[in-house]
């Protein structure tokens, strides 16, 4: 049973890792960043909430990403295993996750946590040509990961179930260490 939780800042390459482990394990990716995107697309409540946070660079809040995790953790092609991607971004949510998977009997998860210079993921963002993604708004997010997700790498050591990677490779050699770690 395959369950890996991605940490690292944007740009890591959580959504590119996270993909490519799921396709090859054959099991569920689940990324709030992309239940988000298509909620913004589809102008469903939930987006509407969110694009304003996204608009400045903000974190979505909690409460509306945990119902997300939830709902999506809930359904059936999740029993076989599951990536993680983009959540939890806060102890807070790191602790809901937590008693989550308690009360669906969901255990044995594994952490890790991509590592890569801020120069190298500001290049990367500026890259991918999305329209929020500003040099400005990039290095706000930044920040909020620093302060927001980064406590995240001592809660998950202090349960001694962190990998590091380092994630300023090719993507192949990040997949061929990611399979050495968690298979």
């Amino acid at each position: 049973m395959t369950r890996v939780i991605f940490l690292g800042p944007p740009g890591a390459g959580k959504g590119t890792q996270a993909k490519t482990l799921a396709d090859n394990w054959n099991i569920a990716h689940i990324s709030t960043g992309d239940i988000l995107r298509q909620a913004l697309k589809e102008q469903t409540p939930l987006g509407v909430k969110a694009q304003g946070y996204m608009d400045k660079g903000e974190l979505v809040p909690d409460q509306l990403v945990q119902e997300m995790v939830q709902e999506r953790l809930s359904q059936p092609d999740t029993q076989s295993g599951w990536i993680l991607d983009g959540f939890p971004r806060t102890v807070n949510q790191a602790v809901f996750l937590e008693e989550l998977l308690q009360k669906l009997n969901q255990h044995g998860e594994k952490v890790v946590n991509l590592e890569v210079p801020d120069e190298i993921l500001i290049a990367r963002l500026l890259q991918r040509g999305r329209k929020d993604d500003t040099e400005e708004v990039i290095r706000r997010r930044l920040e909020v990961y620093r302060s927001e997700t980064a406590p995240l790498i001592d809660f998950y050591s202090s349960r001694q179930t962190l990998l590091s990677v380092n994630g300023d490779q090719s993507p192949e050699e990040v997949t061929s260490e990611l399979h050495k770690l968690i298979a």
